[in-house]
């Protein structure tokens, strides 16, 4: 069943970029795709995020028309991927997980490769490929080979190729997938400015880079959507504990257990003090400890994060 929150309120007259109907896809007894529903309004970042294995990408290949649905459906600017493949396919684009670049070739020959395939006029083709070169950051490599270039440029390379003939939604699969966070950043700026004016369904495992990026989040494990909302409303919702830290001096035995008698958990780790409760007083606290001589260092209130959720949908961590 999926924990979805505070949904987002959609104008009735106008399309979804992407809506998918109990889309699903097996292979053989696997179980892929369970029978996702989803509604991506246009302009919107949305990400899935979850394990590999978790159905990702397989969801964004059906999507692409790379491979048929067992069952279900789903419907990109309008048109249905089972019956209007073709259709689709000219209004998308997609970098994949694995970058489909021919190395011996340049920035640019790359580009203009892409952009014959969708039948672009040549001029055309030249005029984009430099605002897309620009547009990722690429302009002074443009006549380099991309066997020549690093890991992060190639990634942005990939996504100026998905974006050469102007599609109206763009699926990046894993875009910042093995890279060093300072090219991760790089690719996250990029993508940053492609906001509102595509619509963008994008994967990934990266806690991070989620939270940063999207506008909504699907948190997607063993082919199902468990969870659904933008970040805030994922972690106000679905975590009901709160925690509080506090680094201290002369703790006693005593205040521990006063502590301990009015919240659920009280840990204490070489002078530092978790304390978690579904309501937390941190005056209350603070002034308890003041009261009998303990030390305040510091203190604050922990805020949950992406994998606090995650943990509590599907009692475990996020594998990599």
């Amino acid at each position: 069943m999926v924990t979805e929150v505070k949904k987002t309120s959609v104008d009735p007259n106008e399309t979804p970029a992407i809506q998918t109907s109990s889309l699903t896809k097996t292979f053989g007894n696997l179980i892929a795709v369970d029978g996702i529903n989803l509604e991506i309004k246009r302009g919107e970042l949305f990400a899935f995020l979850g394990p590999n294995g978790a159905g990702k990408t397989t969801t964004i290949s059906m999507l692409a028309c790379l491979l048929k649905p067992t069952s279900g459906t789903a419907m990109v600017m309008g048109y249905d991927i089972n019956r209007e493949p073709y259709k689709v396919k000219q209004i998308i684009g997609v970098s994949p997980q694995e970058t489909t670049l021919s190395e011996h070739l340049n920035s640019m020959e790359n580009l203009a490769l892409v952009g014959h395939l969708h039948n672009i006029e040549p001029n055309k083709i030249k005029v984009w490929s430099k605002l897309m070169l620009e547009t990722m950051g690429l302009t002074d490599r443009a006549k380099d080979q991309v066997r020549k270039l690093s890991g992060g440029m190639k990634r942005r390379l990939s996504i100026a190729m998905a974006l050469i003939h102007d599609p109206q939604v763009i699926f990046l699969d894993e875009p910042t997938l093995g890279l060093d966070p300072q090219a991760r950043r790089a690719v996250w700026n990029y993508i940053s400015r492609l906001k509102g004016d595509k619509t963008i369904l994008m994967t990934t495992h990266y806690m991070e880079e989620a939270d940063y990026l999207a506008d909504r989040i699907g948190i997607i494990d063993n082919g199902k959507i468990a969870a659904l909302g933008t970040s805030p409303e994922l972690k106000t919702d679905i975590i009901e504990t709160h925690t509080m830290v506090v680094y201290a001096w002369n703790l006693t035995q005593k205040v521990i257990m006063e502590l301990r008698k009015r919240y659920g958990i009280v840990e204490i780790n070489n002078g530092t003090m978790t304390i978690s409760d579904k309501r937390l007083d941190f005056k209350d606290i603070i002034n308890r400890l003041h009261a009998v001589g303990t030390v305040v260092r510091s203190a604050y209130i922990k805020e949950p994060t992406l994998e606090d959720v995650f943990l509590k949908i599907t009692g475990r961590e996020l594998r990599t």
